[in-house]
């Protein structure tokens, strides 16, 4: 049997995202009905990656609103969505990741699914988020306007976003008998990108928020900075390498307990039985370098 305060802290993380993702989704009678909810609360922004068109989605995806700035959609950028991103990376960093995004916890239960895991670094390839980033939220709505109307396609949210496909279209497709008449190629590349991105998510721990997720890229900008962190106490480290272990992202915690790919599941802080390893703020680090210099 494993030991039972590890048991209890994954249950309690599990318990954190579900009720983040029911905070973020409350209208679940919506996926019966293939409605979408179009309230005065889609004037705010989820913290994690939740697709606008989710049908029971309370708040607006940040990355669909900046896409809607600069494809010409919005004339003006919201000062609400990028003090948004700003505050809450950082504050939190891509603790929002590992707790409160709906996509990265639909990639922690498919991860859980018992197949042959590879659990790699994924080094070069983590810098296609922030490709992803710049090219297709950023650049390409901006650059690329239709003729006639002078506005850009969201191409991140159009042609890529997985959320978008996973808690969006199909859902929305599967209740309308009228959207189902309508599914074209798009649809089809948008499916098939998805179930990549789910198949790799079987086998690699969190793959597109790794690679490909915009608003992770954004929260990893932060991660290093954000008031909320992982501390580490070098002198209160044996060197045993248990968090080295117990890491699906395949970090060295005691070297990068802040690196930008991490999620802070809190797998290594679990893991490390001298505690030196643990959730705190910047302030609590700034003292701990202090104690530690004396």
């Amino acid at each position: 049997m494993g030991n039972p305060l590890r048991i209890f802290a994954v249950q309690k993380r599990l318990l954190a995202q579900i009720g983040f993702f029911i905070a973020q989704n409350p209208f679940l009678q919506n996926f019966f009905g293939g409605r979408i909810y179009s309230g005065r609360l889609k004037g705010f922004c989820a913290p994690g990656l939740n697709c606008y068109s989710c049908p029971a989605a309370a708040f607006s995806c940040p990355i669909g609103s900046l896409q809607n700035f600069f494809r010409g959609a919005k004339q003006s950028l919201s000062w609400f969505v990028a003090g948004f991103l700003i505050s809450v990376g950082a504050l939190f960093g891509r603790f929002v990741c590992g707790f409160a995004c709906p996509m990265g916890f639909i990639q922690d239960l498919l991860y859980k699914i018992p197949v042959p895991k590879i659990r790699v670094r994924l080094r070069y390839l983590s810098y296609l988020k922030y490709v992803t980033l710049v090219l297709f939220v950023l650049i390409l709505p901006l650059a690329v306007r239709d003729f006639l109307t002078l506005l850009g396609d969201p191409w991140f949210c159009k042609y890529i976003c997985p959320s978008g496909t996973v808690f969006g279209a199909l859902p929305l497709v599967a209740a309308n008998d009228y959207l189902r008449g309508m599914l074209g190629a798009l649809f089809v590349q948008k499916t098939a990108i998805t179930l990549a991105l789910v198949i790799a998510a079987l086998f690699v721990s969190r793959f597109f928020c790794r690679v490909l997720c915009p608003l992770g890229a954004i929260y990893a900008l932060f991660n290093r900075i954000s008031f909320v962190r992982i501390n580490f106490r070098e002198n209160a480290c044996s060197g045993c390498g248990e968090c080295n272990r117990h890491c699906e992202l395949k970090l060295e915690p005691v070297k990068e307990a802040n690196h930008p790919d991490c999620v802070r599941c809190g797998k290594c802080v679990r893991s490390c039985g001298e505690k030196a390893l643990t959730y705190g703020t910047l302030i609590n680090a700034c003292f701990m370098d202090r104690t530690e210099e004396r």
